[in-house]
């Protein structure tokens, strides 16, 4: 019984120190954004790939999110007669919830995985101590461009989901189904709020950077050996994704 509340213990403050290494090497990775040499076209590099790159992949999840919300979101609201409520119900659903946390998911599978590889070679392979050794900060030039593309992207890329499933949810509601053009439209104007839109836009904010302080954060600590990479890519999806399910648990409950 007692070794296993030390294990416990131990697990705690390993979970503890780790939080707060993640901590400040986010604190590190966003003053050195502040600070010259500013690097424009490092971040230009980033955001093509986090964001440009994932374009295709958010615009197929949200297409059949949208769909799978029309189709479902009619069925149930006929049963009550409440068929033109289905454009709010589509919007609302998209825009407080299932834009950001499912951008964000598809971000960390494909770029977050992406960028932890990448770094995690360039530990293993040695090429951040040879930039540390050309007075080239690693931080500033590796990490930095990554979390700022990250703030920049995500958010960018929900607001993309969000339109391209709404537009799903009409061509499954309306010109399949045939519910009113006039009353999808009309009811998602009269129920969306600026509440709504706001939390959606902090919502992924914070994924954002939640998941490429992940990501970076992973591949700088990355173990020797190929092994290594692979453990510290996996490591990342998983976390991840619990860390968007959890902001997600927090932040609805601030905006409710």
């Amino acid at each position: 019984m007692i070794n296993f509340i030390r294990a416990i213990g131990r697990r705690s403050l390993n979970v503890v120190h780790e939080a707060g290494a993640m901590m400040l090497f986010l604190l590190e990775g966003l003053g050195l954004a502040f600070t010259p040499p500013y690097r424009p076209r490092r971040v230009l590099q980033e955001l093509d790939l986090i964001g440009v790159k994932s374009t295709l992949i958010i615009l197929l999840t949200a297409a059949f999110t949208g769909m799978v919300l029309g189709l479902q979101g009619y069925y149930t609201l006929r049963k009550y007669g409440s068929e033109s409520a289905l454009g709010s119900a589509v919007a609302l659903s998209l825009i407080r919830e299932m834009g950001p946390v499912l951008t964000a998911i598809m971000v960390s599978a494909r770029a977050g995985s992406a960028v932890t590889a990448e770094i995690g070679i360039m530990r293993i392979t040695e090429q951040l101590d040879a930039l540390d050794t050309m007075a080239v900060n690693p931080m500033q030039y590796v990490v930095m461009p990554k979390l700022v593309a990250g703030l920049i992207a995500v958010p960018l890329l929900t607001a993309v989901f969000d339109v391209v499933g709404i537009l799903g949810g009409y061509l499954i509601g309306v010109v399949l189904l045939g519910v009113s053009s006039g009353s999808y439209f009309s009811g998602m104007v009269q129920s969306i709020v600026p509440l709504d839109i706001n939390g959606g836009i902090v919502k992924s904010l914070v994924f954002g950077l939640t998941i490429l302080l992940v990501a970076c954060y992973k591949g700088y600590h990355t173990e020797h050996g190929a092994e290594g990479v692979s453990r510290a890519t996996n490591q990342t999806v998983v976390l991840s994704a619990i860390l968007v399910l959890a902001w997600d648990y927090v932040l609805t409950s601030f905006f409710m």
